[in-house]
């Protein structure tokens, strides 16, 4: 390996313990402890690159006089000590001596830099002190000298020294700041260079890997990169599955159903989250079930040869999917929310957020707008332009005024931005929801409307619950299927007719006709029994009165004789014995006092009605006396 050489690089002539003394002098510093240190020092390594070649845990025992002599070397003498060494040793004494130093430009740059970006200040100034600083030490400067290899070998460095996560925040702030000064050519979110498939099959069966790789390199010329990497995904955990039952299977067309896939499908019923240990969810287990499906459909529709005899995932092994009602928030809790949103001191997030609400555009498709999403139309008004999403179909919104003026507070709020690399199509894009030099995460966006929803007293809301009472407040409205279809960009009709079984206008008119006959013909429902004050039983109470098998029912005039009274003796299921006799018989003797009361009080539909029922309990009594 060939080491950097110091600054007027050292001759035999070169006597660097008179110029570090002459050094000290200049500071004022007349320390006979430095000077022996550094002649210390000096004797034992004449050329300081070769103490930079020694192990770590040697270059990390030294004299702490010794360390103003180094600083002289790695500030004043382009001196590189790697890495390693200044991760472990923390040299905060650099940064106080490096505004004497060339490298000062360069940390101004950074630090103007990151204030641009919207950094604060601590921010900005810990990621200059922890990261940029060791990054000028160890590639000596400019600026411009630093690599992407320079970011990694830091942050391995960082791993086992430091601990990732005091540093990562740190390393995420440098790599964001020195994209947007030119310096590294990705982008802070384009995510690193995909894996080779094989690596994911390394659990599979030996002879199935090459089948696995071959699938996913077919399919990756049919659907997007991302679907791939999650089918992959998907048929990894099958490979590896079909390893612990038989490491040494050589052929997909020796797939057994009872052997090997209901054991996978019953693994994958009990599969948990690893972050939380909770079940997963339904729609990610009909996913993994659905990628191996697809799997063994694919390579027979291709025409493999290692392809099974026989079907062997059926549609009803598929597990069923539920389909609740969209979660719309309630008109009183949804204005509060919109207030705790307009108070909100992150603009940009809760300005986004009020995007949702107002235009009902999925979180997704939110993070993935541009500045040229807005659109005016002479005569038509504002329109949002809706980029590629979860159906890879585009659409346009319509805007009012105040979903323009947030749109307008979103551009101002993001402020200048170098264009990002689009995670889709590759190309270089001025998204709309950038802050801090990245684009907007998912997780951001979440963590501010939980802390709005605490705010308007909530107990929670997610951004698509902001989608489904944008579509709520549209169907209330009288909003027809094809436009709600048209704004939500749904594909199917199923899928907006959701809002329509929430609030069906025929179904509440049907609703209310019935209840209106029901009433007319039950009359008012009284709020609890009728009392009968008597000094007679029952049958003597001024009241349409009906003897029942276990009691008897009173009802007032005006609401007429009850419906159901007396209704499982006219039932044709109805059947009884000899040892029912003596109930039918009070039962029929009632009926008859009832009748005669009936005709006494001049109420002719109850004459009528308990005279049937008379008639009805003798042909009862009859047979069972027969039987």
């Amino acid at each position: 390996m060939t080491l950097p050489a110091l600054a007027n690089a050292p001759g035999p002539e070169r006597d660097l313990v008179g110029e570090f003394n002459a050094w000290l002098a200049k500071r004022g510093c007349r320390s006979e402890s430095y000077a022996k240190s550094a002649r210390r020092f000096f004797a034992r390594w004449p050329d300081p690159h070769a103490w930079v070649a020694q192990p770590l845990e040697l270059r990390q025992r030294l004299d702490p006089n010794l360390r103003v002599v180094l600083n002289w070397l790695i500030l004043h003498q382009d001196l590189h000590p790697g890495y390693d060494w200044l991760v472990a040793t923390t040299p905060y004494t650099c940064w106080q001596e490096l505004p004497a130093t060339r490298h000062w430009h360069d940390v101004e740059r950074f630090l103007q830099t990151a204030a641009n970006l919207g950094y604060a200040q601590r921010t900005r100034s810990i990621a200059a002190c922890r990261v940029l600083m060791r990054l000028l030490l160890q590639t000596g400067g400019p600026l411009s000298a630093i690599s992407e290899a320079d970011l990694q070998a830091l942050a391995r460095a960082a791993q086992t020294s430091l601990g990732w996560r005091t540093f990562s925040a740190s390393l995420h702030t440098t790599r964001a700041v020195l994209y947007h000064l030119g310096v590294l050519d990705r982008s802070p979110d384009e995510p690193p260079p995909a894996r080779p498939f094989a690596w994911r099959f390394a659990s599979s069966p030996a002879a199935l890997q090459e089948s696995f790789v071959g699938y996913l390199e077919r399919l990756g010329g049919i659907v997007s990169a991302a679907r791939v990497q999650k089918v992959a995904r998907h048929l990894a955990a099958f490979g590896e599955h079909l390893a612990s039952i038989d490491q040494e299977m050589s052929s997909f067309a020796a797939l057994d159903r009872r052997r090997h896939i209901e054991p996978f499908l019953n693994k994958v019923a009990a599969a948990t989250r690893m972050d939380t240990g909770e079940p997963v969810s339904i729609g990610e287990r009909r996913q993994r079930i659905g990628a191996v499906s697809r799997f063994l459909a694919d390579i027979d529709e291709w025409g493999w040869s290692n392809v099974p005899a026989r079907r062997l995932i059926f549609p009803r092994d598929m597990p069923r999917e539920p389909h609740p009602l969209p979660r719309y928030i309630p008109l009183d809790a949804d204005r509060r929310l919109q207030e705790a949103l307009q108070s909100s001191p992150n603009r940009l997030l809760a300005d986004g957020l009020l995007l949702v609400r107002a235009t009902g555009i999925r979180i997704g498709e939110l993070l993935a707008l541009e500045l040229d999403c807005l659109h005016e139309v002479p005569g038509l008004g504002a329109w949002l332009k809706v980029p590629l999403g979860k159906f890879d179909t585009e659409r346009m919104v319509p805007l009012d005024e105040e979903t323009v003026a947030i749109l307008d507070r979103l551009v101002a709020a993001r402020g200048p931005q170098r264009p990002l690399r689009h995670p889709r199509s590759g190309r270089m894009a001025d998204f709309l929801m950038v802050h801090y030099g990245r684009r907007v995460s998912e997780h951001a966006m979440r963590a501010e409307l939980r802390h709005a929803a605490a705010e308007a007293g909530l107990p929670g809301a997610t951004p698509h619950q902001l989608r489904h009472t944008y579509a709520t407040a549209l169907v209330n409205a009288g909003c027809s299927l094809q436009h709600l279809m048209a704004l939500l960009g749904h594909q199917s009709a199923e899928m907006a007719l959701r809002y329509g079984r929430l609030f069906d206008a025929t179904v509440r008119e049907g609703y209310e006709r019935a209840l209106a006959l029901a009433k007319a013909r039950l009359g008012p429902i009284l709020p609890e029994a009728v009392p009968v004050e008597l000094n007679t039983d029952w049958r003597q109470a001024p009241l349409i009165k009906a003897r029942l098998a276990g009691g008897y029912c009173l009802r007032t005039a005006g609401q007429g004789a009850c419906p159901y009274a007396n209704i499982c003796e006219f039932c044709p299921n109805f059947r009884n014995d000899a040892g029912f006799l003596a109930v039918l018989g009070a039962q029929r003797a009632d009926a008859e006092a009832l009748a005669g009361d009936a005709a006494a009080r001049g109420w002719a539909d109850e004459v009528d009605r308990h005279r049937r029922l008379v008639a009805r309990l003798d042909l009862l009594l009859a047979r069972a006396q027969v039987g």
